[in-house]
């Protein structure tokens, strides 16, 4: 069975309110991923299949150690599943990235501390064998997209942790990505800059409207940010529900302090610890 076969074949299984004809822009495949620990053998995911729809925003919530990392990094193509497969628009995620179709940003935004704002903006078409120089009004309208006008020349150690992790997203947007994957962005940040790092995301991700798969520990930031919150559990790593975020956007941080907003956290909060949602 051929790659496009497989997909409408397995998007029927996993998401019955899609049309076989719009294939999924992400599709994970009943991937498993082993690793070996120091006690043995550890099952990090265990025939998991998700699927994203084209312009979703998905954010994976769960324990330390249930897979949340591992399954963004089968997405991205930086890990090989031991079964299964995963897919972007029918690729394997390796040839979609090296297009730079793919945009990637981390917890630790990893900046080059030599680098001015600009130039580490600028990295990935370098890397791609693109000029920056021509897409310099591309970088320049990136800074300013993300909040950073007139940093363009400074150099990560004049930056805050906030601003540092800007420079990560726009670096992630620069080569103009059609699927995003973001791993803990803003979990190194306190609440109050992680709050404000939220609205300024979800106001970049309206201006792209980039596939967008997040990994997080955060419940609000996962309702806040999400069309769909998928809740995963541990030893092995499966996915135990996927809850529907249903308000419209742009989101208005007061939405964080409505009794629709907090119904939802606690029932991603019961399936994740065992409470009770009522």
């Amino acid at each position: 069975m051929n790659v496009a076969a497989r997909l409408a074949s397995m998007e029927r299984e996993v998401r019955h309110d899609t049309p076989v004809s719009e294939p999924p822009d992400v599709f994970i495949d009943h991937v498993t991923k082993v690793f070996d620990g120091a006690a043995g053998k550890v099952t990090a995911l265990d025939k998991v299949s998700l699927s994203l729809r084209r312009g979703a925003f998905v954010a994976i919530i769960g324990p330390s150690g249930c897979g949340k990392s591992t399954l963004l990094r089968l997405a991205a193509g930086l890990e090989q599943a031991d079964l299964g497969a995963a897919f972007i628009r029918g690729e394997d995620p390796v040839t979609f990235r090296a297009r730079g179709e793919l945009g990637i940003a981390f917890q630790d935004p990893a900046l080059l501390s030599w680098r001015s704002v600009a130039r580490n903006i600028a990295l990935p078409l370098q890397v791609l064998g693109r000029s920056p120089r021509k897409h310099a009004a591309d970088i320049r309208k990136l800074i300013d997209l993300v909040g950073l006008s007139g940093y363009q020349d400074a150099l990560p150690g004049q930056l805050s942790g906030g601003m540092r992790q800007r420079v990560a997203i726009a670096r992630a947007l620069v080569t103009n990505p059609s699927v995003l994957l973001l791993d803990e962005p803003f979990g190194a940040l306190d609440q109050i800059l992680r709050r404000t790092m939220n609205v300024e995301l979800e106001r970049i991700w309206m201006h792209r409207r980039a596939t967008t798969l997040l990994v997080t520990h955060g419940i609000d930031e996962a309702v806040f940010l999400a069309d769909e919150v998928v809740v995963m559990q541990a030893r092995p790593g499966r996915i135990a529900e996927i809850v529907p975020v249903p308000f419209p956007r742009p989101r208005d941080p007061s939405l964080m302090y409505t009794r629709e907003f907090q119904d939802i956290c606690a029932r991603l909060s019961a399936g994740l610890y065992g409470e009770s949602a009522g």
